[in-house]
Parts: structure tokens; sequence; C-alpha cells
């Protein structure tokens, strides 16, 4: 068991920002929480964190109302939320100590912490001293000290350069690795392909597409042929009226399945233009994401 949302819904007025959602995500799963601004992903989060109250629905943790005074939950929020005056290790023990750690409990996790993301240096600066990137690693230390069982992390790679994107991206895995239930909510498609076995996509407040995202790759309804570039392939699809595109060394052709594209193939064997190599690709996350929501 684990995280279950049933028919939730949240109005701000006549603005509906939730509509009749619902979500099962098992311990130890990951979910993608994606939509364009306003699709209603931050105010989902902010009802799963008891921030805002759902109009109707509910929310439960291995079967009972999600309390977080029982389940220890991290968030990761868009905007950042450190008081830019404060020592480091001084705000980082309160934020401790708000989820229940003892002083030394948090005084250890932050040298662990700090130290794990390459800033133990910083650990007596104020946050105003810092790089955003440097500031969004602070809030990731915040999010994480406390071994959270749920972690939801709203856009987690805003601010960070690639190395530090990458060691991110390490750091995601071993929690995942260690059995944690995230909750990743990114603009960025290949993070989310990446990481998540689920996804909700949503848009003007309800999930227009949801489920496990290998699954809705297979059954999208269309697959991509992707062949070696030449002039003479991409004469021949002009004059026969087939769209494709050329990305970097390939031509990309989009096929409804394996015998549409035997059957381009074959036509390219009958007209004597040579193939190279070809391989089927299905559709990436960030072309369902542009179709769906635009």
């Amino acid at each position: 068991m684990g995280l279950n949302i049933q028919y939730l819904s949240k109005s701000f007025g006549e603005t509906k920002a939730v509509q009749n959602l619902s979500i099962t995500l098992e311990k130890g799963q990951v979910l993608g929480l994606l939509g364009r601004n306003g699709a209603g992903k931050t105010t989902t989060i902010k009802m799963i964190l008891g921030l805002q109250t759902p109009n109707q629905g509910e929310i439960t943790w291995d079967g009972s109302s999600l309390d977080r005074s029982k389940v220890s939950i991290g968030y990761l929020p868009e905007e950042r939320g450190l008081y830019l005056k404060s020592k480091i290790n001084e705000q980082l023990r309160y934020f401790g100590e708000l989820e229940g750690m003892s002083r030394k409990q948090a005084d250890d996790a932050i040298d662990y912490w700090l130290e794990k993301l390459e800033i133990s240096n910083y650990k007596m600066k104020k946050a105003n001293e810092l790089s955003k990137g440097n500031q969004q690693k602070i809030q990731l230390i915040a999010t994480l000290m406390h071994n959270p069982e749920l972690i939801i992390l709203d856009e987690p790679f805003s601010g960070l350069d690639p190395v530090n994107a990458n060691l991110l991206t390490t750091i995601i895995e071993e929690q995942i690795t260690a059995g944690k239930t995230v909750i990743l909510s990114s603009h960025r498609m290949e993070q989310i392909e990446n990481f998540c076995e689920q996804i909700c996509l949503m848009k003007e407040g309800k999930a227009i597409v949801q489920g496990r995202l290998n699954e809705i790759k297979q059954n999208y309804g269309y697959s991509n042929l992707s062949l070696s570039s030449n002039k003479t392939i991409e004469t021949a699809l002009s004059e026969w009226n087939i769209p494709f595109e050329t990305k970097h060394a390939d031509v990309v052709i989009r096929v409804r399945n394996d015998k549409e594209a035997i059957q381009l193939l074959n036509r390219f064997e009958a007209h004597s233009i040579p193939i190279r190599n070809f391989k089927m690709l299905e559709p990436t996350l960030n072309e369902i994401f542009i179709e769906r929501v635009g």
C-alpha cells in the first residue's frame, strides 16, 4: 500500500483548479506529475501536504487518512523558502527539529548532506551569500535530512548547472533504490522518463494521460521509424508526400505500427534506395506532452 488519491477536487471561486483526480502510487514507486503552468499540479501537491483542504475527495496513506504527524514527508517547493539572512547550519537544524529530529541527529545529518552535495564550506554562511544553485542544494538537504517516507520534488533541477544536475540525479536514484515513494514534478521530460514508472499528465485540473509510462508509450498509437539520413531518402519521402523530421544524422518518420514501417522499408528497396540501418522508437514523453497539452 502507499498513497491513494480518490476523486480529489478543489476550486477557488469559479476556477476549478483540480477536478475529480484519482491517483494510486504504491510504496517505492515514482510518479511524474506533469502539466503546463496552471494545470493543477501545485494545488494537488498542497492538498497532499495538508496545506489546502479539498472540496471533495480523500487522500490516504496505507489505507488511513494522510496525517503528517504520522507520515514523514519531504517537500522541495518550486519557489525557494530559505531564510536569506540566517546561517545555513542554523536553519537546517531548525528544519530538522521541526520534523522531530534531535539536535544531534540534525547536526549529523547536516554534516552528511553538506559533504555529499560538496558544499561543506558553506555551513556557516548565510543563505543570501550562496548562488541560486547552491541555495537549491540547501533546500534539498532540508527535504531529505529527516529521511522521509514520501518525497515530493517540485522542479528540483531549477537553477542547477549540468554538473549539479547530474549530482541531483544520483541522489534521486539513491532515494528510489532505498524504496522511497517519490512524486516528481518537472518540465524536464528527459528526467521524468529516467525516473518515473507512473505519470499523471494534467490539463485544466484534469488527468488527461495517466498510468504506467511504458504502457502509455506502447499504446499511444504511433511509433517513430528512424533511418540514417541521406539526401536520397529525404528526396523520396518528399516526392511520396510522407512527413518526416531530420534529427541530427537521422530521418524520423511517424508510423502507426511495425507493419507500416516494413511496408515503407520495402518501398525503399523497390526503388533501389539503400538503407544503412534503421530502428523503431517509441514516442518520447516530450512528444506526448506537447501533443496533449500544447
